[in-house]
């Protein structure tokens, strides 16, 4: 397990991550719990200015004798002076109540607030309304909103609380979210190395959950099977350059020598010209179908996509090579689906396809054997079927015939170069179709499939 420096997470994206969805999440919950703080502190004064108004309209409308006794019996029966109320005159001097002196105001019938020291000198916060009574005396309502500071208190300690608890279990979050995908990342990284140095089998670790990590993994993942794959082949190519390519070379070489060495008559003369220009013009269309090959895996023909139907492909191959059949006897038979085959692609590299799968199925096929070539139109799937009943391929070499002049020891001396089946499966990976091989018991079953629901997509250019 690989240690990870604490200096190292901030510089992750994924600890940067955190921190921002705690920065938003931070601004969230200020703006919400503010509003919630403004309306509840808007709420309690509100309610309290209501009674206020309230109190001071019904001691307006009480006669002055009843006003000035009810003020000092209320002044007597509010102990701990919760709602005190006081009458002073016109010059402000004191008349009754539990207030004593009139606190400086900025206007009449207005709510406002000061701190009234008490006789036990505590001071209690006031919220009052100072009226004019109609006799000229003033009247003071007031009511201690101790409480209501208490509670805006108690909220903006929660308040206090909870955003040290939301930033502590952020940070935390951010480090662990930052430390999770450094490990991860350093697991990537050693993979990469690996590949780097030379192993091709290695690939990126996937932890199955699809995140955006998972499926980066799974694109590089596959790039590294197609480079094993062209690094294989490239590999195979050359070894059986090497072994099929050097016998006619060999046989051109000693031609050319036996008769640079020998007395020949003109006629012995063209004869051995002629035998060093067939060999020469084998070797010449081996590497043209090598080129080809290497001109389908380039991609650029998918600019010429369009959309075909795969029965009247097959029914133009089938005619080319039936003429082919019938001198051995072979039948062909063509299945065309019922609905179309309709499939975006290229019609002489799929036509090509088709030929080379009949040509190697007449010629490896004994005589009187019977070739069956089938278009398959299905729900999710599009492409051909070969079936023959000849000897088959075996298991151990149903790859293999997919690489690049490969030839199985038992097709070596039927003619042919052995880039039939790589043409084919270029093709296939072009079209994004799947090339398998498989038994037909007896015989050999050659599927050319792709998907109907995902046609490669057209370009316009």
């Amino acid at each position: 397990m690989s240690s990870v420096r604490l200096s190292e997470i901030p510089r992750t994206i994924s600890f940067r991550t955190g921190l921002l969805f705690l920065g938003l999440f931070g601004c969230s919950f200020l703006a919400l719990f503010g509003y919630v703080y403004w309306q509840t502190a808007f709420y309690l004064k509100a309610e309290a200015d209501t009674a206020l108004y309230r109190q001071v309209e019904n001691r307006s409308a009480q006669d002055p004798e009843l006003q000035l006794k009810e003020i000092r019996n209320h002044a007597v029966q509010d102990v701990e002076a919760r709602l005190p109320h006081s009458l002073f005159d016109a010059d402000g001097r004191f008349i009754a109540g539990a207030i004593r002196q009139l606190p400086p105001f900025s206007a009449y019938d207005k709510p406002q607030e000061f701190s009234w020291v008490k006789d036990n000198g505590r001071k209690r916060p006031v919220r009052f309304i100072v009226h004019r009574l109609a006799d000229g005396k003033t009247l003071l309502v007031a009511q201690d909103i101790h409480d209501i500071r208490e509670f805006d208190e108690l909220l903006i300690r929660a308040l206090i609380s909870g955003g040290v608890l939301l930033l502590v279990v952020g940070l935390f979050g951010a480090v662990l979210l930052g430390y999770s995908a450094h490990r991860r990342l350093d697991k990537v990284s050693r993979s990469i190395k690996g590949i780097i140095e030379g192993d091709l089998t290695g690939r990126l670790p996937i932890q199955g959950n699809n995140d955006d990590i998972d499926r980066l993994a799974s694109v590089v993942n596959g790039m590294l099977d197609e480079l094993e794959r062209l690094m294989s082949e490239v590999k195979g190519v050359c070894d059986d350059i090497a072994h099929d390519l050097r016998t006619p070379l060999t046989r051109l070489i000693a031609g050319l020598e036996r008769t640079q060495r020998r007395g020949l008559d003109e006629a012995e003369y063209a004869a051995s010209i002629d035998a060093a220009l067939i060999e020469a013009k084998a070797l010449l269309l081996t590497f043209k179908a090598l080129l080809r090959i290497s001109e389908i895996e380039n991609s650029a023909r998918r600019s010429h996509f369009a959309p075909l139907d795969l029965n009247l492909i097959s029914a133009d191959a089938a005619e080319l090579y039936e003429p082919l059949a019938e001198e051995r006897g072979i039948s062909l038979t063509l299945n065309e689906s019922q609905a179309p085959a309709i499939i975006a692609g290229d019609a002489q590299l799929l036509f090509d396809a088709i030929c080379n799968l009949l040509d190697n199925a007449i010629k490896f096929c004994p005589d009187h054997s019977q070739i069956s070539l089938s278009v398959i139109a299905e729900p999710g799937s599009v492409g051909i079927r070969v079936l023959d009943n000849g000897p088959g391929i075996a298991p151990a070499e149903r790859e293999a015939v997919l690489r690049r002049l490969y030839r199985a020891e038992s097709s070596r001396h039927t003619p042919g170069n052995g880039l039939g089946l790589s043409m084919v499966s270029a093709v296939a990976r072009l079209h994004d179709m799947k090339l398998t091989v498989s038994d037909a018991a007896p015989g050999c079953r050659i599927d050319l499939l792709g998907s109907a629901n995902h046609l490669p997509a057209l370009s316009l250019s």
